[in-house]
């Protein structure tokens, strides 16, 4: 037995298939879920928050109008669906919101932050590559836009208070006003998202997927209510992988101890390539004779083909997998099937493996049990 340094042997369009991954975002979920989808992957949608905007919100024309009040210094844009629909909304109520910003610098926290000031008519002055409002605030405090002290500062909150950042901008003297735009809260059906603290705990799914640092934090959350969040927590750090579209994202799961995955770029087609490429990686393909075999989530690949197996015989064929070429006793496999058994469920298991692989990979040994036919 000997594990091949090429890539696993699926179709090549189907890198996810026997997979299944979680969506947890509450915006753009279909897209993302499409694009996993494409690769082969069994989604799971939970979306963990839900998004209310707060364009007819007295909260938000009030902010609006405190704005308004003076010459605003500084502006910080974090999304740009936020700062987008600030301005929609001011519009709607014949506000002069954009005429009052034109003389601001204008920072964007990333570039689609950066699309949405141009988009409204105003200019960007700058933008941090890491997309992390650290690095906004360190920008400012480091004195690149000047001295902050009495000076008029707009922070466009996206759901998230920002307590860091404004906080710090308060402490030079500076005079911070921020604009919730939207805030995020519970989705109005947690049975999904229960569910799917269930499935990490129980492993049954293979990653989760997360764009937003709220969606993170609220699995988290929810998780401690239905007192799992130790199984939730375990499970991230060993078999399910977390896969977070950014840093700011991963901050509430670092936080936990829980390790991340990130993609270069913070975009949702940079997202499912990072779950394309990680997922595969972690299963090994075993050449077994001239048989290639890989294991994974609900599903063998074998010689580059695709068989998806029944809970039971992918547990035997899983715990087989572990130690290829090593005799794994009866009692042992009794012990790995879903809901327990018999010898008499382990051998039913076993038949009906080697029917659904369709190759000789499962070997018996009299009276001791079975093994990966090396």
């Amino acid at each position: 037995m000997t594990e091949l340094d090429t890539d696993p042997a699926a179709p090549p369009e189907l890198p996810l298939a026997g997979y299944t991954v979680a969506v947890t975002a509450a915006r753009r979920k279909e897209e993302l879920g499409a694009l996993l989808d494409r690769r082969g992957a069994r989604v799971v949608y939970a979306p963990a928050i839900r998004i209310v905007p707060l364009s007819d919100d007295t909260e938000l024309v009030a902010a609006t109008r405190r704005v308004l009040e003076r010459p605003v210094d500084l502006v910080v844009a974090t999304t740009g669906v936020g700062f987008r629909g600030w301005l929609e909304a001011a519009d709607a109520w014949d506000l002069p919101l954009v005429e009052h910003l034109r003389d601001a610098r204008v920072l964007a926290r990333g570039p689609k932050a950066r699309g949405a000031i141009r988009g409204g008519g105003l200019v960007d002055a700058w933008s941090p590559e890491s997309e992390s409002s650290a690095e906004v605030l360190s920008h400012l405090l480091s004195g690149a836009e000047g001295p902050l002290a009495g000076r008029r500062i707009v922070v466009q909150l996206h759901g998230d208070p920002l307590p860091d950042l404004v906080a710090g901008l308060r402490d030079t003297g500076a005079e911070v006003l921020t604009v919730p735009v939207y805030r995020w809260v519970m989705p109005e059906d947690v049975a999904p998202v229960h569910r799917l603290v269930s499935a990490v705990a129980a492993g049954t799914v293979d990653a989760v997927t997360f764009t937003s640092a709220p969606a993170a934090a609220s699995l988290l959350t929810v998780a401690e209510e239905l007192g799992r969040r130790d199984e939730l927590v375990a499970a991230l750090r060993d078999r399910v992988l977390a896969v977070a579209v950014g840093a700011v994202t991963a901050v509430p799961l670092e936080a936990a101890g829980i390790p991340t995955r990130q993609p270069e770029r913070a975009r949702l087609g940079a997202l499912a390539r990072e779950v394309v490429a990680r997922l595969p990686e972690r299963d090994p393909v075993l050449q077994l004779g001239q048989h290639a075999l890989q294991v994974r989530g609900h599903a063998a690949v074998v010689d580059g083909r695709v068989v998806e197996l029944a809970p039971g015989p992918m547990a035997v064929l899983r715990t087989l997998a572990r130690r290829p070429g090593d005799v794994v006793a009866r009692t042992e496999l009794v012990g790995s099937l879903p809901g327990g058994g018999d010898e008499h469920a382990v051998e039913m298991a076993v038949a009906r493996l080697r029917a659904a692989l369709g190759a000789p990979l499962i070997g018996t040994v009299v009276k001791r049990g079975y093994r990966l036919a090396v």
